[in-house]
């Protein structure tokens, strides 16, 4: 009997325990976005090139926090990909190369994506491992977000054993998104997925000015 009832207080505990623990990354984990989203902000007011002003930034909206759009993606690459020129919506064009084709599973769809590489930002220190994949989604269908697409940055250095982690709690906006007069890429036809991402960055939610 005694044996029995220290199985049963052995195995409640074990699993509050690891309720505790889960709800405690959790938290961690939105506490993370929450900050994200916070220097988002800030950083449009401090931006010198920036589209909006300090008041224009509460009209920034975003989907709830969801970690299921955290995935693993494994990458693989494609160093012979040529140099191309990325239409924007100003007109002009700049040069990228594909990197390689991110693949993941997400909501029980296996998705792929481009990302690429800035011929001109790879000259820069700061910037020489800096990954981008601009796409499109379902969701532009009711102009849940902006219908030009979003943005996600990587970097070179978060690269393990083949595999990058892919978080759409950060997708962003273009400045496009908010005011008219910027070369913002757009998404290639390859990063036009059909599946729903509602993660990050939504629509602004004022009218802009082009």
């Amino acid at each position: 009997m005694r044996y029995y009832l220290l199985t049963i207080l052995l195995a409640t505990w074990g699993v509050s325990s690891c309720s505790d623990k889960a709800t405690q990354t959790a938290t961690t984990y939105e506490q993370e976005i929450m900050t994200y989203r916070q220097h988002y902000k800030e950083d449009f007011i401090k931006e010198e090139r920036s589209p909006l002003k300090g008041e224009d930034t509460g009209f920034i909206r975003f989907f709830p926090i969801n970690e299921s759009y955290k995935v693993m993606a494994e990458l693989n690459l494609t160093p012979e990909s040529p140099v191309f020129e990325l239409p924007t919506y100003s007109g002009k064009t700049k040069s990228y190369r594909k990197y390689g084709v991110l693949s993941f599973t997400l909501k029980d769809t296996l998705v792929e994506l481009s990302v690429y590489q800035s011929q001109k930002l790879m000259q820069q220190e700061e910037y020489k491992n800096h990954l981008f994949v601009p796409f499109t989604d379902g969701t532009i269908v009711n102009a849940e977000t902006y219908g030009g697409g979003r943005y996600i940055d990587l970097s070179l250095e978060d690269v393990k054993d083949g595999k990058i982690e892919l978080d759409f709690n950060k997708c962003y906006n273009p400045y496009c998104a908010y005011a008219g007069g910027y070369s913002c890429p757009i998404p290639p036809d390859e990063n036009k997925l059909a599946i729903s991402i509602r993660a990050g960055e939504k629509a602004y939610g004022k009218e802009i000015e082009h």
